[in-house]
């Protein structure tokens, strides 16, 4: 009970601080995504699973054409592409639906800023386990059906905006050994394990390493 207030108190005065410190960050950005492609300025996709499995929205700075994850799924055009993405456990090193500031915002993580909101909201902490789509998580753990029980675990606890894997590889490690890792840090939850972590994100975030 101690670790989960503590937890809550650092999450509200850190992701208020937080925003406020990058808030000419992401007006810059805001304001550079609508220059570059028509669409909205948040990413138009679908909800993400948080903790207890429960479904919410996540805010990001839209990196991609408006409707790209639709279009990845349905249209015919992107139906290799799609194939692809799946084989290759979620992620795209070279995405052509990635818009020019979108490819920038992406390797420097400033597309993940906005969700500094949802962990205001409660549906996310600075810290935890990457928040996945449910139709990823449904057919990941088919390709990979021992992670079924380490997801349950994952799911203890709120997804983060950074995390153990994170900080270990970003999307150069994958899907299996993602899972583990938020299984993991799911298991051994504590504020030392996240003040780690959060030591290690903004070397993360300046270099840009693993990320897509």
């Amino acid at each position: 009970m101690i670790y989960y207030i503590t937890k809550r108190i650092i999450d509200v005065i850190g992701a208020t601080f937080l925003l406020i410190l990058f808030s000419p960050i992401m007006i810059v950005a805001a304001v550079a995504i609508k220059l570059d492609s028509e669409g909205p300025i948040f990413a138009d996709t679908p909800k993400r699973v948080g903790k207890n499995g429960r479904l919410f929205y996540t805010f990001k700075f839209r990196s991609m054409i408006a409707n790209a994850h639709e279009m990845l799924r349905k249209d015919p055009k992107f139906k290799k592409l799609y194939k692809k993405y799946q084989e290759s456990s979620y992620k795209l090193f070279d995405d052509p639906r990635v818009t020019k500031v979108g490819k920038f915002i992406r390797k420097y993580s400033i597309d993940e800023m906005p969700q500094l909101m949802n962990v205001l909201r409660g549906e996310m902490s600075i810290v935890g386990p990457r928040p996945y789509y449910e139709d990823e998580l449904e057919k990941q753990t088919k390709i990979y059906p021992k992670t079924k029980e380490l997801v349950k675990q994952m799911q203890m606890v709120k997804p983060g905006i950074t995390g153990y894997w994170q900080v270990s590889g970003r999307s150069e490690v994958n899907f299996d050994k993602r899972i583990e890792m938020d299984a993991y840090y799911a298991r051994k939850r504590s504020i030392v394990l996240d003040i780690l972590i959060l030591l290690k994100t903004p070397w993360v975030m300046i270099t840009g390493k693993g990320a897509v």
